[in-house]
This record gives structure tokens, C-alpha cells and sequence, in this order.
């Protein structure tokens, strides 16, 4: 029987110690933030990102270094048989690619799943990799079963502040400064490989209103079920858990009795979105250990 590991990145949301607590490998999203190269929750906690980036602080997001990951692989591949590596979204980062493209030289042993998920779908994706590796499956065996349902999850953001949309080019700053002047709280979507604007809204009410709805319809349409017991259902935020916690509430009411999970969101997209944000996810589940 073929020992396979899991490993993912910092971009699931999965700390370093929850990722031994789980038993996947997690590898750290490099950041430079003036200059200084800084990896997500080794030498830079969410606290310090979060000073940082309102103190006006350069960020720019990399891919994991070339030469790091590969040693990473070499290490794991010392006690496994195979790995599965998931990254963020290849539409969301060129790292998947550059990724793929590495594990060719690693003669079947490394195989790179490009599930285009980011954050708390991404970390289900990696948990849902380690169940299926627990039970005995090869890592061919575990990437078809997650490719088949990859593209049954979908992901609603609404922003705090258009700043740092318009700083990333994501905004002209024509729409940016009228959509700041009229309190406008943009709801983005995330489905499939793709960030695109869902809708506009006038409050925060109102685009949690519109999210809920959203995730109501894409079960119904997009993961096509009705039972709450095949989803997974999940809140994520950008340095704003009390609001998280009283969305959660909201959403309990429409969804009774689901457990709902609540993550930070990645830095990798917080740096793009800024503080403040609420996300929330739905996911068809591939296992029902989960």
C-alpha cells in the first residue's frame, strides 16, 4: 500500500500547528513587505501582516521559492511513497503552474492538483486529500476523486473598504472614490478559477442578505442538493472575527443546525481586499468523515 502525503499552502488558511494536528504539510506563502521577505505564520503572524498593510507598508504576494519547495518535497518524500501537493487557485497565482511544472522531474511521485480553491475550500480540499490517504488510496486514486468534484464550491466576498480593490488595479479610482462617497459594499464571487464582481450593495446587511442568498441558490443549482448534509458551509474574514461570529449567527438561522466553520482569510488575498472583509463559502463534501 502506497504511503501518500498531503501537503498544501499557507493560502488553505491551515497554520502550521493545525497542520500537524491534521497530519498535512503546510507550506508557507512568502511575503515581502518593504523589501523584507517575511513567510506567512513563521515569522509573520496575521497581527503584524494586518499593522502592516494599514500602516501603509509595500506588500507584494510570491510564490513559494523554487528551490524551497522542491527541498520540501525531497524531505517529505524521505518517508512517503507519493505527494499531493494543493496549492491556491491556478487562477488566482502562477504558482500552481510553476508548481506542476517541477514535479515532472519527480518520476510520477509528486502530483500537483490544481482544485482551483483558495482559503477554507482549499483547506476542505486538503482535508478531505488526507481522509481518502488515510483509508489506503493512492495519490492518483485521491486527485481523480477531488477532480471530480472541484468545481462544486463557490466562494461570495463582501469588502470593508475599496482601497485596496483600487490599489491592486482591480478598481479604476473613478469608481473607487464614487463607490467609497456612496458607502457602496461591493459582494465579489470566487467560482471556478475565477475573482469577478457578484453584485453591488448599499449596506453590510445587504450584502450579507445577498450572499446567503447566493449560496442558497449555487446548492440548489451548482452543487445540486438540498440536503445540508453534503455541504460544507464556511465563513472567512480579513481580521474581523466579531462580525464573523454574529454572520455565523445569520446564517445558522437560514441553514438550522449546520455546523458553520470560521477562518481568516489567506493574507495572500487580504493583502488584495484589505481588513474588514466577510466571506462565505459553500462546498459539495467528497466524504462524510468531514
Amino acid at each position: 500500500m502506497s504511503k501518500v502525503a498531503i501537503l498544501t499552502d499557507s493560502n488553505s488558511g491551515i497554520t502550521q500547528a493545525q497542520g500537524k494536528e491534521l497530519g498535512i504539510f503546510v507550506e508557507p506563502m512568502p511575503f515581502y513587505i518593504d523589501d523584507k521577505l517575511y513567510y506567512e505564520d513563521i515569522d509573520l503572524t496575521q497581527e503584524q501582516f494586518y499593522e502592516k498593510l494599514t500602516q501603509g507598508g509595500e506588500i507584494t504576494t510570491s510564490m513559494p521559492i523554487t528551490g524551497e519547495l522542491m527541498d520540501h518535497w525531497n524531505s517529505i518524500l524521505e518517508d512517503y511513497d507519493e505527494l499531493i501537493y494543493i496549492p491556491m487557485s491556478s487562477g488566482l497565482s502562477s504558482s500552481c503552474a510553476t508548481a506542476q511544472m517541477l514535479a515532472e522531474d519527480y518520476d510520477g511521485r509528486v502530483v500537483v492538483a490544481d482544485l482551483q480553491r483558495i482559503s477554507v475550500t482549499q483547506k476542505l480540499a486538503a482535508m478531505e486529500a488526507k481522509e481518502l490517504a488515510d483509508q489506503g488510496k493512492s495519490a492518483s486514486e485521491i486527485v481523480d476523486a477531488l477532480n471530480e468534484i472541484k468545481s462544486l464550491s463557490t466562494i461570495y466576498i463582501t469588502v470593508d473598504t475599496l482601497e485596496y480593490l483600487k490599489k491592486g488595479g482591480r478598481l479604476t479610482p473613478a469608481v473607487a472614490a464614487i463607490g467609497s462617497l456612496l458607502k457602496i459594499k461591493p459582494v465579489l464571487s470566487i467560482y471556478g478559477e475565477k475573482l469577478d464582481k457578484y453584485s453591488m450593495a448599499r449596506t453590510v446587511k445587504a450584502a450579507k442578505l445577498t450572499m446567503i442568498e447566493a449560496l442558497k441558490k449555487d446548492m440548489k443549482n451548482v452543487l445540486k442538493t438540498d440536503n445540508l448534509d453534503d455541504v460544507v458551509i464556511s465563513i472567512a474574514h480579513t481580521n474581523n472575527y466579531e462580525a464573523a461570529e454574529k454572520f455565523r449567527e445569520e446564517l445558522l438561522a437560514e441553514f438550522p443546525g449546520k455546523e458553520i466553520w470560521i477562518d481568516p482569510l489567506s493574507l495572500s488575498v487580504s493583502c488584495h481586499i484589505g481588513p474588514g472583509s466577510l466571506a462565505c463559502t459553500v462546498t459539495k463534501k467528497l466524504t462524510d468523515k468531514i
